[in-house]
Formats: structure tokens, sequence, C-alpha cells
């Protein structure tokens, strides 16, 4: 199996390490910590066209907004290159199992937040029906940081990161589209449509055989897609969809390498195509940005558990195994018991133990789906209980005699 680039270690640690230090803050020190997060640097007065009201710039919407669009855009070129690209994990047949097991696990983590908050939520604040979209999501780094440790380089860590990128994505889609407030505004989608026809139209398509030098030149050149990314990036935001999706309609159109070497391969480091050098130059501003967001969302109050820390867990413990477990004996049942080459039914259910883990984009779904003050952060302490399940993979994969890594990991 290939190598996997380092600078996805450098991602979470950075990411625990923001966390960890947003944790001890916020219990030492919880006045300043709130109010740091939800400083308000400027207030920007947008037409009435554009946004209806002013927007407050706040750390929490300029890391969580504009600056974690970069890391999307890391994991949802991975996703793109894994469906269209020659040897990629997700295409043809080879995505069946996968996609199948990503819409089970998010159909079984919204479900199970449904069933429990109608036995156990206590909450005052709880809208009946309301919060779940917040368990959707799970987590890409913690996912291949415990799965490094739980399988070595085995196929089955590339399974479970493709599980965890897949259903990252697909749960801030379905938080986007689950906005009660989109209507016409949807309509500012056109421009990232746009602006992607265009570029690929002009830079991202590859040169004819006969083509000149300077064309040669235009096709591999950078600055069209930092203003079409910009562009992208605004019509997402506008139209009223996550922000921090605002690049991934670019991806299609950057010129790209002809083949998959896998996700995060380390191998890419030696391509010169114009998505790989884009994401060279983009590796340590986003371990900043992880940082940052590890900081800003990852605070838990230590204090707050309540019947909503429970919802939470039993979402992402209960929910989801269930959903993906179902789909898997569904896929058996159609078209035969046999797994993929290389995958045991171990490492399935491994692999369903660490995806059972919530962090990065449920953070983010907390503020949107989740009423204000106690519950939701009692929804945030559920997320970090959720974390176990890391650790407990890896002591089960011991206890049951997993095949050790090879040297150099991932």
């Amino acid at each position: 199996m290939y190598r996997i680039s380092p600078y996805v270690r450098d991602f979470a640690l950075a990411l625990l390490s923001g966390a960890v230090l947003a944790t001890l803050w916020v219990n030492l020190s919880p006045a300043s910590y709130y109010d740091f997060i939800e400083w308000r640097i400027a207030d920007l007065v947008l037409p009435g066209w554009i946004w209806a009201g002013s927007v407050s710039l706040t750390p929490y919407l300029i890391v969580t907004d504009i600056l974690m669009a970069l890391f999307f855009f890391f994991i949802g070129k991975e996703l793109w290159e894994a469906m269209v690209l020659e040897r990629g994990a997700l295409s043809g047949r080879r995505a069946l199992l996968p996609m199948g097991m990503t819409l089970g696990g998010l159909t079984g983590a919204a479900l199970g937040w449904l069933v429990l908050s109608a036995l156990i939520e206590t909450a005052e604040e709880a809208v009946p029906g309301g919060g779940w979209a917040a368990p959707l999501g799970s987590d890409t780094l913690l996912v291949w940081l415990f799965g490094r440790a739980v399988f070595g380089r085995r196929p089955a860590l590339h399974l479970v990161m493709l599980l965890a990128i897949a259903t990252d994505i697909f749960a801030l889609l379905i938080l986007g589209l689950s906005n009660p407030n989109l209507s016409i505004r949807l309509l500012w989608l056109l421009l990232p449509l746009a602006t992607v026809l265009i570029v690929h139209h002009l830079f991202g398509r590859r040169p004819a055989p006969g083509a000149t030098e300077r064309e040669r030149r235009a096709g591999q050149a950078l600055w069209p897609y930092l203003v079409a990314g910009g562009l992208c990036w605004f019509g997402t935001a506008a139209a009223g969809m996550p922000a921090s999706l605002g690049l991934l309609p670019l991806i299609p159109a950057v010129a790209h390498a002809d083949r998959s070497f896998g996700l995060f391969a380390e191998a890419e480091g030696f391509l010169y195509d114009p998505l790989n050098r884009l994401i060279r130059f983009l590796v340590r501003p986003v371990t900043v940005v992880l940082f940052l967001f590890g900081l800003i969302r990852g605070g838990v109050d230590l204090a707050a558990f309540a019947p909503t820390t429970l919802v939470m867990l039993g979402s992402l413990w209960i929910g989801r195994p269930l959903g993906m477990i179902l789909v898997v004996l569904a896929l058996a049942a159609a078209f035969g018991s046999r797994l993929p080459r290389g995958l045991r039914k171990r490492d399935l259910g491994l692999a369903v133990m660490l995806l059972s883990m919530g962090f990065t984009v449920p953070a983010v779904a907390i503020e949107a789906s989740v009423p204000g003050g106690m519950m939701r952060e009692a929804a945030r302490m559920g997320l970090a209980l959720s974390l176990i399940a890391g650790p407990l993979a890896v002591l089960i994969s011991r206890l049951t005699g997993r095949v050790r890594p090879g040297p150099g990991g991932g």
C-alpha cells in the first residue's frame, strides 16, 4: 500500500492541541474564553440583495466559515479523485460499499438523535423534531490518527478514511439544504457554477497536442484558481449554504493528474499539476487553521453533562453503527457476502467503531441546529465523549491480534 503524507498527522495533532487548550481555557476562565470566540471585530452592513442585515466578524465566523473552507478543499480533493480518476477507490462498483455505508451512517445518526430526543431530552430549549443534523458528521483527521494505529497500512485504513471524508462533506451539504431560509437565495449558486465552467474552459482543460508553449504555461498558472476560489466561496455563502464548503465547486475545474495514487498519498508531493501544487501551497496555512478551529470550537465545559449529552453520544455510538451495519447486511444479501479484497469482517467492525467519533463537522453543525445555552454545551460534551471510541478501537484491535503497521505508517 502507498504511504500517506506526513502532513495528515500534523493536521490531527494541530486540531487536538487547539481543542485541549480550549478545554483548559473554558474550564479555568469561561468568561474570557467566550469573550474571545464571540469578540465582534467588525460589523459589515451588506446590500440587501446579498444578505439581509449585517454580518459580525468574530473569531468563530472567520475560522469556521472562511478559513475552514481550505481544509474542506483538501478533503474534497481526495473524494473527487477517488471518484473520477483512474484507480480511484470510488470508481465503478468499488463505490457501492463505501457510499452505501456512508448513507446508512448518516441516516442512522439522524434517526438516533430523533428517537433519543423523544425519549430522554429534558432541555427547555429543545425543539421537537429538531437538532437531528448535529450528529451527522464524523472527523477525518481523528479517524486517520486512530485508524493508523488499528489498521497500519492495510486497505481497511483507506476505506475508513473514505467513509469519514464522504460523511463529513455530505453532512455539511445536508445541513445547508435543511436550512429553512434558503428560498430564492439558492440562485447565488449560479455564480460558482458559471465561475467553474469559465475557469475549466480557459485553464482547466488539458492542452491540445499542438498547443503553443504559452498556452501550456497558461494551463499551469495558479492565479485563475485563486480568483475563482474567492468567487465560489462568495456565491456559496450568499446562497445560505455552509460557507466552509465554498471551495468545493472549484475542484473539478482545476487541472489535475490522470490517476489517483490513493488518499493523501505521499507520492502526490512529486506531481506538478495545478491541483496538487495548490494542495502543497496550503499545507502550512491549513495546519494553523485546524489549530485555531480546535481552539474556537473544541472547548468542552466539563460541568455541562445533561440528557443532551447522551442523545449526542447515542446518535454516534448506536444510531450510526446500526445504520452502517444494516447497509452492509443488505449489500451482502443482494450481492453476496464477499468483501473487497484485503478486507475482513473484523476490519469493518473496527471501521464502524472509528466512525462513531464526531468532532469537526458536528462541532459546526451544533451551532446551526441545536439551541444555544447549556443544551449546546451538553451536546458538545457528547462529542468529546464520543472520541473514546478511537482508543477503544485501538485496544480491541490489539487484544484480537492486529497486524502491525509497516515502517513509516500510513
